[in-house]
């Protein structure tokens, strides 16, 4: 069966967010997942953590102005400097933290832009040395236009050819499978093929991004095959609860 991680950012939500982490804890996972740590202390973090005897999956490097509509600054060639000042800040968190992975969001542009296909190979391969140098991986992720309208990184293929074309052993793939099935549909050939370069895998049920089973896919066969592909990572639950968060975690017993 696979190791899940909870995403305190959709999960647990009837909580603030430092007092999920018990929460998780409590309701039987094992590691954690979020969007953004940073408006906290990586240390207080840190101290959850340990606290909660909980595993730090992943986190996601600061994107620019989250809430003037920013998705990450990698394919915006004007943010150079702020993209590289953001590395370095998501680095010295997850070293605090203990993340093993942090996940570079591309932002919004246009996919065929010359300029911005230069920037996001120029970020992924600064972000992939700065990582590296602290032991830390990277996963980039393609993202469905309809939850995120204009991302530039919305094609798996091409994510994948990206991790190809820089050769890098530190970049991986970040399969969500409420994503592949969105944009491509195809989940269990796509995560054969990609089993690869996966460095990540997040679940999440479609079309409403509710629990696992409630939706169009057999998450549990989808489950089932990641442990016969082999993969040993953690699966983020990157969903929204239907209701109360513990409520709707009867499908960890089903599993």
């Amino acid at each position: 069966m696979p190791r899940f991680a909870a995403n305190l950012t959709m999960m647990f939500n009837e909580h603030a967010f430092l007092d999920r982490f018990q929460a998780a804890a409590d309701a039987g996972f094992e590691a954690v997942e979020y969007l953004f740590p940073y408006d906290h202390p990586a240390d207080v973090i840190a101290q959850r953590l340990h606290a909660t005897g909980l595993k730090q999956a992943l986190f996601n490097m600061p994107p620019g102005d989250w809430a003037a509509g920013a998705r990450g600054l990698a394919a915006l060639p004007e943010h150079r400097d702020e993209f590289r000042q953001a590395v370095g800040k998501a680095v010295e968190y997850a070293k605090v933290i203990g993340s093993p992975l942090l996940h570079m969001m591309a932002g919004i542009a246009d996919a065929n832009d010359p300029a911005a296909i230069a920037s996001y190979r120029d970020a992924l391969g600064y972000a992939a040395d700065s990582t590296a140098r602290d032991g830390i991986g990277l996963v980039i992720e393609p993202i469905n236009g309809r939850d995120m309208p204009g991302y530039f990184l919305n094609d798996f293929n091409r994510a994948i050819s990206f991790i190809s074309d820089l050769n890098h052993t530190n970049v991986k793939l970040q399969f969500d499978i409420y994503h592949r099935q969105i944009i491509h549909g195809d989940v269990l050939v796509g995560l054969e093929r990609a089993m690869p370069v996966i460095g990540h895998v997040q679940t999440a049920s479609v079309p409403r991004r509710n629990e696992p089973g409630t939706g169009e896919l057999d998450d549990f066969r989808i489950f089932a095959a990641l442990d016969g592909l082999g993969y040993n990572g953690y699966v983020g639950c990157e969903y929204r609860p239907a209701g109360e968060t513990v409520a709707g975690l009867g499908w960890m017993k089903r599993h």
